[in-house]
């Protein structure tokens, strides 16, 4: 029925989506260094790689200080005492294969946490959800290969349908296109013992976190970027503590789904 109504309304969404281009404001990825050390340099540093697209890469922010992997770098160096090596691959544009083929040619360090941040471009591109995953898995395996991570997270699609740049029906079109691509890759995940993370669409005031976007109406703001560093750190440092507790490694620590609101 939904496949129905969605080739009904493809003249629609079509003429939309290329509205939405040609007025679409096209902020800069984060200026700076994409790659360093948060902390004294030792032997026991841990090491992140941050892998994705135009948020990965810090779009809405003016430096990488200000974007995921700067914020992330250093909520994890607080929070376990720890230097943080990290280093950032990441374009605007990039879809799970597309990242495939990069890593492939240009294989990263050796990493201890792998944090993903994919996913919308394969929405904008139509990937059918069962390509999607299988680009997952060949990406996942590459990296467990080249890069032998202790911990994956792949974070989950946005929710499209809230995002202010998008008109209606096109919004409601790809947020229904990002839940199912979030739901096979869900189910992929557990298989693969990686962690599948979904941000709260809501801050702890009530308000949507599409309020902190950018400019753009598209892209994270410095203060959207803190919220998300803080949400991954709380998780990574929580199955770091599972991993060296026995008992507690059997236990699925839960992420917030996506509130689905119309």
């Amino acid at each position: 029925m939904w496949g129905f109504t969605k080739l009904t309304l493809s003249p629609l969404l079509a003429a939309q989506g290329l509205r939405t281009r040609r007025r679409a404001l096209e902020l800069p990825e984060a200026g700076g260094p994409r790659e360093g050390v948060v902390g004294e340099v030792d032997a026991a540093a841990l090491r992140l790689l941050i892998l994705g697209d135009s948020s990965a890469a810090g779009v809405g922010a003016p430096t990488q200080s200000e974007a995921l992997a700067g914020q992330l770098s250093r909520e994890l160096a607080q929070r376990t005492g720890q230097a943080v090596a990290w280093q950032l691959i990441a374009r605007t544009g990039l879809t799970t294969h597309g990242a495939l083929t990069w890593v492939q040619a240009e294989p990263p360090r050796p990493c201890d946490v792998v944090v993903t941040v994919l996913g919308v471009n394969d929405v904008l591109a139509q990937v059918p959800p069962a390509r999607a995953v299988g680009d997952r898995e060949a990406l996942w395996s590459l990296l467990r290969e080249r890069c032998a991570p202790r911990l994956f997270v792949w974070t989950a699609a946005p929710p499209l349908e809230h995002f202010p740049l998008l008109p209606w029906p096109l919004r409601s079109v790809l947020g229904n296109d990002a839940r199912q691509i979030n739901r096979a890759q869900a189910q992929w995940a557990v298989q693969r013992g990686i962690v599948h993370l979904e941000l709260p669409s809501e801050l702890a005031d009530g308000q949507l976190a599409v309020s902190e976007m950018a400019e753009d109406g598209f892209h994270p703001a410095p203060a959207l970027y803190a919220r998300w560093a803080g949400h991954l750190a709380t998780l990574i440092v929580q199955r770091a503590a599972a991993a060296r507790a026995p008992a507690a490694a059997a236990l699925h620590l839960p992420t917030t789904a996506w509130a689905q609101r119309r």
